[in-house]
């Protein structure tokens, strides 16, 4: 059925649900699974709601948000690798969560990508943005959206 999975993370306990969910479906179908963490870069202006630091403090933040990110998709891998499931992880650098989500999912050739909804409606969601929907609407491939 599927081969290669990539479950798409950000530490909330709903992703920690979709990342369960994907290894479990990952030791169903006999799949690799991808697991993937987007960092976003820091804000480089005020406007964007930085506070604004010399190159070296913005370098060392960024290189902590990677380190966390790392150890948070080598958790799931561990978590997948427990289970019997082949699995990698990556970290994407990138301020737009869907744009990197949809690049890895054709970069490591993923025929489905599994996410979580935060599931915000009406004005928050307007205002907040839905990275799920973007994905649902670019990806070129099946996505399997838990909450």
């Amino acid at each position: 059925m599927y081969k290669r999975i990539l479950v798409a993370t950000d530490g909330s306990a709903l992703s920690k649900k979709a990342v369960t969910d994907a290894i479990g479906l990952a030791a169903t179908c006999g799949a690799e699974l991808i697991a993937l963490k987007v960092v976003p870069r820091y804000p480089q202006a005020y406007f964007e709601g930085s506070i604004p630091l010399n190159a070296k403090d913005v370098a060392r933040i960024e290189a902590q948000w990677a380190a966390e990110a790392q150890a948070a998709v080598d958790a799931v891998t561990k978590l997948a690798t427990a289970k019997g499931v082949k699995a990698k992880g990556v970290v994407s650098r990138s301020d737009i969560v869907s744009d990197a989500i949809i690049a890895a999912a054709k970069k490591q050739k993923a025929d489905l990508v599994v996410m979580a909804s935060h599931g915000r409606k009406g004005i928050k969601r307007l205002l907040l943005g839905s990275e799920t929907q973007q994905v649902l609407t670019h990806c070129h491939v099946p996505v399997l959206v838990l909450r």
